[in-house]
């Protein structure tokens, strides 16, 4: 009588096919196809129900300054620098403005510099 070789780790060997083994009834229920076990609601990115319609499309963002082809940013421009900086009075990042990375730079230096001559809060108040 030849005997199957013990799986590594100790175990019984899995059945050929991927099958479930005869001895233990699934606490589950059947297997749905698919792979995904368990009723966990829809899958992220899939289709959902009720929907239809057209997809929603993102317009990407330009850089204001690149537009309005301004070469500096002015620290005393204060109605310009001010729409860069959140409710906080932290600067706001590109990926939220569009404003491309040299530009970023300069208006990073001159929200600094009108912070430093008290023309912007360091911070909003609570």
């Amino acid at each position: 009588m030849a005997e199957t070789p013990a799986a590594p780790g100790g175990g019984q060997a899995a059945p050929a096919g991927g099958e479930r083994p005869a001895g233990r009834p699934s606490e589950r229920g059947p297997e749905r196809p698919g792979g995904r076990g368990g009723d966990r609601g829809p899958r992220r990115g899939g289709r959902r129900e009720g929907g239809g319609g057209r997809r929603f499309y993102r317009r990407r963002k330009v850089c204001r300054f690149c537009v309005e082809k301004m070469d500096h940013i002015d620290y005393k421009d204060v109605k310009v620098i001010g729409q860069f900086i959140g409710e906080r009075g932290k600067i706001l990042p590109r990926r939220l403005t569009g404003t491309c990375a040299p530009h970023q730079r300069q208006l990073k230096r001159a929200i600094k510099r009108a912070r430093n001559i008290a023309l912007l809060p360091f911070a909003a108040l609570v």
